[in-house]
């Protein structure tokens, strides 16, 4: 972990204690898995999620990202591919001076409805540094080799 990057996370106060941390699965991960923490009501049936509708599920947390970092919000892929499940946002970006809880945007683009599990993985957190660039009006820009050329003008290959 870059130093600096550590986020802070406050659990919410219903929230199960027992769902686990932010954690990223190999050495070589990028995104931290985020799981599901339901409220208690929903925690033995799970979150069903029909097709084309959108919920937040919570995360159980509340966080403070370092300053001149941001946490980039990433579907899994696997959930996306068994399931249709992704971020409608994606990826859903959190700024460092967000305090509030931490929940997923998801959508079912799959034809069946789905169950989100209590404790399970829907969601990985990608923290990473942000530069804030400063925009200029000018009369004129450079040339390159593209030019106006928009989606697709590079061609295929």
């Amino acid at each position: 972990m870059s130093a600096g990057a550590t986020v802070r996370l406050l659990r919410e106060d219903w929230a199960d204690p027992e769902v686990a941390l932010p954690a990223y699965a190999t050495p070589g991960a990028a995104g931290a898995d985020l799981r599901a923490n339901l409220p208690a009501e929903q925690r033995a049936t799970g979150l069903t999620l029909a097709p084309m509708a959108r919920v937040v599920v919570p995360t159980g947390f509340c966080i403070e990202i370092p300053e001149g970092f941001e946490m980039q919000i990433r579907p899994r892929s696997g959930l996306a591919l068994k399931h249709g499940l992704t971020l409608p946002n994606s990826p859903g970006t959190i700024d460092s001076d967000y305090r509030g809880p931490l929940g997923v945007l998801l959508v079912n683009l799959g034809s069946e409805p789905v169950v989100i599990h209590h404790g399970e993985r829907i969601a990985q957190a990608i923290v990473a540094p942000v530069v804030q660039a400063g925009f200029e009006l000018v009369e004129s820009l450079s040339d390159t080799r593209r030019g106006a050329g928009g989606f697709g003008s590079t061609g295929r290959g």
